[in-house]
Parts: C-alpha cells; sequence; structure tokens
C-alpha cells in the first residue's frame, strides 16, 4: 500500500520511499504545462519530461479530459471512489505480474483546489520509456519494425483479454516500441477491471484498433482483425 506524502497542497503517493528533496521536485513541475503526447494518434494526455534525483529520467502526466467537456472543464474530476491516477497506478503495478509491458509507476498525486475534498486534479509518474516512438508513428518511418512488432501487440492484448482488463483507448498511439523492439502499452487511464465475457472484449479491442487504423490511413499491416484463433 502506497505511503501518502502530504507536501502542500498536494498528496503524493509512492510504495518506495521518497526523500523531501524529490517531493519538491517532483510537485514543482505539477502545474507546468505539458507537451501533448507525440505524432498521429498521440493520445489526449499531457506529458511532462523530469529528471528526478536518485530516481532517474521520468514522466509526468497531467490527467486532462478530452472531446468537447474540455472546453468547459479541461482538468478538474470528482471523487467518487478511487483517484483516477491511484487506480492507474496500482493497475500499472498489477500488469507487469501479468505479462504485460506498461510503464514502472513511480508515485501519484492529486489536490483539492477548492474547498470540501471532493473535486480535484491528479497526476501520475511513471519511469520513462527510453528511446521510445509510438506504433503509429514507427508505422510510417519503419513499417518494417512497426509490423514485426505487431505479434507482440497482439499477444499483450490477449493478457488483457484473459484478465478481463479494458484498455477503453488502445489504438497504435498508445503503444511505444523502443530501440530494442520491446512493446510497451500506456495510457490505462479508465481502464475498466470488471469481469467481461473475453469474446465479447476481444471484439471491442479489435474494433477499437483497426477502427484507428483505417481513420488515420495507418498501414493495412497494422490492422488486428486476424492475429486471434
Amino acid at each position: 500500500m502506497a505511503e501518502i506524502h502530504h507536501h502542500h497542497p498536494y498528496y503524493i503517493g509512492a510504495d518506495i520511499a521518497l526523500t523531501e528533496p524529490q517531493l519538491r521536485q517532483a510537485a514543482a513541475c505539477f502545474e507546468k504545462s505539458g507537451a501533448p503526447a507525440d505524432g498521429v494518434l498521440g493520445g489526449r494526455a499531457a506529458v511532462l519530461a523530469l529528471d528526478i534525483t536518485g530516481i532517474g529520467p521520468v514522466i509526468i502526466k497531467h490527467y486532462t479530459r478530452g472531446g468537447l467537456l474540455r472546453h468547459v472543464n479541461r482538468r478538474t474530476y470528482v471523487k467518487i471512489s478511487k483517484f483516477r491516477c491511484e487506480a492507474e497506478f496500482y493497475l500499472l503495478q498489477y500488469l507487469s505480474g501479468i505479462g504485460v509491458n506498461a510503464p514502472d509507476p513511480v508515485a501519484f498525486a492529486y489536490k483539492f483546489p477548492y474547498f470540501g475534498g471532493v473535486l480535484y486534479h491528479a497526476w501520475i509518474i511513471t519511469r520513462k520509456i527510453e528511446n521510445a516512438v509510438t506504433l503509429s508513428r514507427l508505422s510510417t518511418a519503419e513499417p518494417g519494425r512497426a509490423t514485426a512488432a505487431m505479434g507482440e501487440v497482439a499477444r499483450q492484448m490477449d493478457v488483457l483479454i484473459r484478465n478481463r482488463i479494458h484498455h477503453v483507448d488502445l489504438h497504435p498511439g498508445n503503444v511505444l516500441v523502443d530501440d530494442a523492439d520491446r512493446v510497451f502499452i500506456i495510457d490505462f487511464d479508465k481502464a475498466s477491471t470488471r469481469p467481461q465475457n473475453p469474446a465479447r472484449l476481444q471484439k471491442k479491442y479489435v474494433n477499437r484498433w483497426n477502427r484507428a487504423v483505417v481513420k488515420h490511413l495507418l498501414p493495412e499491416s497494422l490492422l488486428m482483425a486476424d492475429r486471434f484463433h
């Protein structure tokens, strides 16, 4: 269970010991503008790269809204059960144990911008996946490497399906491939872990993936339809 550190006005949770300088270094970046994700299908998350002393290169993700709602409410969420950052933190820990490559979580953070403790802003800190690009970008720059990565994408997707985990926005922009051709799935915000029918869940994954490939005119070799048996 993560220990919650109160570094005013932030609450920072981690299951590793964090020093006061590390907390201060991370907190100083929470209000900085994050860069939008890079490339075609890069996603809506705003991220900031940082090197935390004693921890190393990390990515700080700001939880922000997409769609039309972003014009009215960009960053504020209502706490119903777990904080979104907290839920993703623990899910990322779980994924490493079942064979899914995902960012290694370092800490999560939230603050209450208004009185009452119901509305909050949130962040998650993960270790940076070095020398990696999105599969969508790789498919246009180096199509052969992208095609070769699809077998591992399908394998990891199958692990998610067998464990009834629904990544609600899995597409080639939320898959990273590093310079050793290792495949990582990112952005598990809002992932559902409720029991689901595996066949129905597989159909959701395949349809969402293929729809993104077609919509963004990515190579047909990225289509997922024939990769499950």
